[in-house]
């Protein structure tokens, strides 16, 4: 039986716009509708590694769920793949494992999700309130989602629809500092490197995360 495998094509950053929203208050939560965010579609599986692979094509996804994903998703990072050699796996065509390109000319099966603008996936967001467990000494600033999880526990859900960073000081948003990130995202969390910059130093961030307001 294959085994289904998820592969995110997500948004190397993820954030909020600062316009004004109405906010209400939800298990200690601060909960209001998403405006300008970014957020993930459902999932999709639309074809099974028979024949040549797996394809998860943007276009026939697009034809296949009309409304279900935005016409351009998000450029983003690259998934971890279980094992396969991957031909393609971007926003501008989608995903392709190719079984000649195995090793054991096997891929394993896929299923894709997008990260899109509303309406495409809109819901109320509930806001973390901000973390800010590491200062940019050593290699960097690592705001890491599972690292927060361990020493906040209870206090972030397993998995978070949104994030944003802003500086400490001056609560700049991370977009508007200049700085390059290692990571920016909702799995991962963030992740400024000293290597990554021009001055070799990250500026200290404090991050917060969207997650569903279902509890």
């Amino acid at each position: 039986m294959n085994r289904l495998v998820s592969v995110l094509i997500v948004a190397g950053l993820i954030f909020e716009s600062w316009a004004q929203r109405p906010e209400i208050v939800l298990s200690g939560l601060q909960c209001y509708p998403a405006f300008n965010l970014q957020c993930w579609t459902q999932w999709f599986d639309s074809d099974n590694p028979s024949s040549n692979g797996d394809r998860e094509n943007l276009n026939r996804l697009l034809r296949k769920y009309p409304g279900k994903i935005c016409p351009n998703p998000l450029s983003g990072l690259t998934p971890e793949e279980a094992g396969d050699i991957i031909k393609v796996s971007d926003t501008n065509t989608g995903f392709i494992c190719r079984k000649k390109d195995q090793p054991d000319g096997y891929c394993e099966d896929y299923k894709v999700r997008f990260s899109c603008p509303p309406p495409y996936c809109a819901e109320t967001v509930c806001w973390t309130k901000w973390y800010d467990r590491d200062n940019p000494s050593g290699s960097g600033d690592w705001e890491t989602l599972r690292s927060l999880q361990n020493e906040y526990k209870g206090e972030i859900c397993n998995t978070p629809h949104y994030i944003e960073a802003v500086t400490t000081d001056t609560l700049t948003p991370a977009i508007y500092t200049g700085e390059n990130f290692y990571a920016y995202n909702p799995t991962v969390g963030f992740v400024c490197r000293q290597e990554d910059q021009k001055d070799r130093t990250c500026k200290d961030y404090k991050v917060r995360f969207g997650c569903p307001c279902d509890n």
